[in-house]
Formats: structure tokens, sequence, C-alpha cells
């Protein structure tokens, strides 16, 4: 959903009474009068879980737990709307595999769909709602329970289960094994299943790649309820797919195995910012260069907002270095060693998101905290930018937004590693030819309308990053139970470009053909005239 620094200004702004108002409203929405009465297919398929799924895993509207389960992790107030939701039939918390087959297998025989979230980070909410009013019966998964990380130091791995939070696995990784880590969000709270099967972007892809990149095998349930124990069970096409692919389009990853890098004893965070005043528009202007021209081991983001922008960075080194670097290679900024911080990888993880607040409380306090509190309303949508943006555009881009709604621009820069991988070696294809990546968000009090953000910058089509969802873009038509491949076209070649496109749509021909995980932006099979 919203990113960390939308989540944490949300936390300063006097949201509290706006959430309980859309609490209460999202109660009275979800929790149907004691006389309501499943149709009978849907009687059917509450009693078909029931045979090997214990009753309290469970939850149907009725049940006192059903919301407050619902929305525990939601954090965008606008998913949370009543208008813009459809409540599911029961929500599912597997505790082992055999319940996750049993869902599907249950689905499948009782014409019920299952949506799968593992943190709620979605910006569009399509793991956990429809958005099509009266739209057909559906069942949540939600994966929070199965959240087991085991790091075996010595082969420099872990299988992670895919409802872990990247903060839980950045932690077990730390603790079991110091000098090993993973690249992966800035965000502790993101879901470990829904960030890989996305891609999975952060301030160590540039010496690493991807989250996606590091998977180096899995097991999941197919569209049919078996269990792929591994990447053998899966093929290399269906393994291809889950590795960037999206969440929700081929079967329910179960764990990942990840490949862990070596990271030094100590790290480098800085932070630098810079008003309009003092040259922001010049200094961004730069950075897009500049940053994906940088040491691989050095990744610089910025973060604009209220027309300054913040220069926050990642450098696996010293301090020393790290300004000598900065001094050489981009003065303009003015990095001192007072801007550095020297910490362990671990300490960076939740300091970059959590500030000073790691200095009170244990990192495991912080790091391994599931809940947070329901944010403002929030539009997100973003581009990857392959030509610099000239001077003028960012002094109007700086102005952005104006009116009622506030905002933010997170630039992320690509270069490293990145270049050096192929667009087709996983679904993820903003590669070589990218220089970063731009996410707009867009913050607004519920009353006003949102989406006016800043113009697409690329084009033919336009490129998106399938982890920062995005409706607007595109959605799919149904024809006969089955997603029309055009309609999806539309969206699918933004996320994956063309050729990876088709290459995901062949693969859910052949591992879900009756398109049984099916949403508003899911993959679609391709037709056998195509």
């Amino acid at each position: 959903e919203a990113p960390c620094e939308c989540r944490k200004k949300g936390r300063s702004i006097k949201m509290a009474s706006m959430a309980l108002v859309l609490t209460v409203c999202f109660l009275g929405f979800f929790v149907p009068a004691p006389s309501v009465a499943w149709p009978s297919n849907n009687n059917d398929f509450l009693r078909c879980l029931s045979t090997n799924i214990p009753s309290q895993l469970v939850l149907t509207p009725s049940s006192p737990s059903f919301t407050p389960l619902l929305v525990s992790s939601i954090r965008n107030a606008r998913l949370v709307a009543p208008a813009t939701a459809n409540p599911p039939l029961c929500i599912v918390t597997p505790t082992n595999a055999s319940h996750v087959q049993t869902a599907v297998r249950c689905g499948r025989r009782h014409s019920v769909r299952v949506r799968v979230r593992s943190g709620g980070h979605d910006n569009e909410g399509l793991s956990y709602r429809s958005t099509t009013p009266n739209g057909e019966a559906f069942a949540v998964i939600d994966l929070a329970k199965l959240h087991a990380v085991h790091v075996n130091p010595h082969e420099a791995t872990a299988w992670v289960e895919t409802g872990a939070t990247v903060g839980e696995l950045y932690y077990r990784i730390a603790t079991a094994a110091p000098g090993l880590g993973f690249p992966a969000s800035v965000c502790p709270t993101v879901g470990v299943g829904g960030i890989i099967s996305g891609g999975g972007i952060g301030l160590m892809m540039r010496k690493y790649g991807l989250s996606a990149d590091n998977v180096l095998d899995a097991s999941m349930v197919d569209a049919n309820g078996n269990l792929l124990a591994n990447k053998k069970a899966m093929g290399d096409d269906l393994f291809w797919a889950i590795r960037g692919g999206g969440g929700g389009n081929f079967g329910i990853v179960l764990s990942w195995k990840l490949r862990l890098v070596p990271v030094p004893p100590k790290v480098t965070f800085f932070k630098v910012a810079k008003t309009m005043e003092q040259g922001a528009v010049d200094t961004v202007t730069k950075w897009q260069t500049l940053a994906p021209a940088l040491p691989d081991d050095l990744s610089v983001r910025v973060v604009i907002q209220k027309s300054q922008a913040n220069f926050q960075s990642l450098y696996l080194g010293n301090c020393s270095t790290t300004v000598a670097t900065m001094h050489s290679r981009f003065p303009e900024l003015g990095v001192t060693s007072a801007d550095c911080k020297e910490m362990s990888w671990l300490q960076y993880t939740a300091y970059i998101y959590f500030g000073d607040a790691i200095n009170s409380k244990p990192l495991e306090a912080l790091l391994l905290n599931r809940s947070t509190t329901l944010g403002p309303f929030v539009k997100n949508k973003s581009d990857y930018v392959k030509k610099a943006l000239t001077k003028e555009t960012w002094k109007k881009i700086f102005l952005w937004p104006n009116g009622a709604a506030s905002g933010q621009l997170i630039l992320e820069p690509h270069g490293g590693i990145m270049d050096r991988i192929g667009a087709a070696k996983i679904p993820f294809p903003h590669r070589s030819s990218v220089l970063y990546n731009i996410q707009y968000v867009e913050l607004w009090n519920g009353k006003e309308v949102g989406g006016n953000v800043t113009p697409n910058v690329s084009k033919n089509p336009r490129g998106a990053y399938v982890n920062y969802r995005d409706l607007d873009i595109g959605a799919n038509k149904v024809v006969d139970g089955v997603i029309s491949y055009d309609s999806a076209k539309v969206w699918g070649e933004s996320y994956f470009g063309q050729e990876n496109f088709r290459r995901l749509a062949e693969i859910k021909r052949k591992v879900d053909a009756s398109d049984y995980f099916q949403s508003e932006q899911s993959v679609p099979p391709l037709p056998f005239n195509e």
C-alpha cells in the first residue's frame, strides 16, 4: 500500500477520528444480520472446508474476529471504505500446506474463488477484496500464520514461509547468521510472499539484484490443489513465472528458498535534505544520471515532499568512504561525516523506517511487530525513467501536488547489477535501460478526489512496477468466465513488457487453463488462437 514515508507521515496526521469512523462503517458493512443465509453453494463450500481445516481457522462474517482480522493489515483508508469493498465469504488462516490445498480444492468444487494475502501491502487491495459490486463469491486465504524462517548459515541460504514479513526475515537472518543479509524492501511490514512475487526492489538491488533474483527454490499449491514441493516439481516455466510475475496468478506459494548475500559488520546510512531555495531542483536533476552510475555498494534514493528533496543512502562500508565518494562524485549534495550513521545491517533495516525509535525499543520489538495503524487515503502510481527529465520539468514536479491533497515522489535508482541482468531472466523486465523508478503517492482526507498525479514519463507502453499495483492502468474484462487477453495486455505489458507478459499468459494456460486464480489484474491464459 502506501510506502513507509507515507505511513509515518500518516501517523503524525490526526487520523484517529477518521479511522474510527471508517472502522465503524466497515463493521456495519461486513457483519450481516443473523437472518442472512449464504447461498447453498457457499454453505457447501464452508462445509467442505470443515473436512480438513479446524473451525477456528475459518472465520465467517458472523464471527466477532472476522472484521478485525480482515482490516488487520490494511493501512490505506481508501481500501476500507465500504463503497469500494465486497465482503469475502470467509477468511481461511492456514497453519500448514494441507489447509491451503483444501481451500483451493473446495473452492474449485463449489465455484468459490480464493484471493491470497501474505502481508497486506497491496496498493489496490486485490488480495483481500473485489472491486465488483455484488460480484461472484470469493474467500480470502490469509497466510500470516505461515511465517517460519529457517536460516542455514553454512550454505548462506534461508527457507522462509510466504506469510513472514520482511522485517521478520531480516531479523531472523541477522541473528542466525551475522554477516549475511537479503535484498528487499525498505518497509519491514511488507509480506515476503508479496514482495518476491512482484520482483522486490530496495537499496541493495544495485549490488545484489531484486529479491526475486535471489530465489533458489520454492514450494506451492497449484490451481488443482496439488502440492508442488520444489522447482523440479513445478518445471522451469512455472518457477520462472512466480519469481516476479505478480501474486495471485499461478498458484499459492507457501515458501521460498533464498540466496543470502554478504554484508559488512558496519554499513552507512545518511540523510540530507534540500529545499528549493537550497538548490533541490538542480540537485535532483543531476541525481538522475549520477545515482545509477555510483559504485554498486552505494545507493542513494530521493523522497520528495512539500517542495523538499530528502536524499537517503545505504553504503555497504564505512562513513569515511561514503563521504569521500559523495564529495568526489556529488559535491552539490554536501554530505559530511555529521550526516552519516554507521550501524549494523540489521540496525539499518530498522532505522530507515523507524528512525531514532531504535534507540528506545529493541530491534526484535520493531521488526517482528506486524500491527500497524490505519493511515490516510492513498493512491499510488509508478513509472520507469529511461531518459533524464529536464530541470524545467523538475521545477513543475516540485510543486505537485497542490490544493487539499499532499503527496510524495519516491525515486529508487537502478544501475549496478540491474544493468547486467537480462530483461527476460525473470518476468520483471525493467533493467538495463532504466535510470530509476518513480513512485507517485497522493494522500488526501477522503473528501477530495485523489489520483491527480503528475504525467507519466514512460510511454509505449507505460512502464510500471507490479508491486505498486494501479487499476488506473487497466482492469480485466471477463468473457465466459475467463479473462480477455486483449483487456489484460493493457496493464500487463506495462508491468512485464510485451514478451514477458505473453510468456506469463502461455504459462497460465498451461497450469491454470480454466483461470481459477482470477482478479481485476491477474494474468489470463493465452487463447489458443494467439
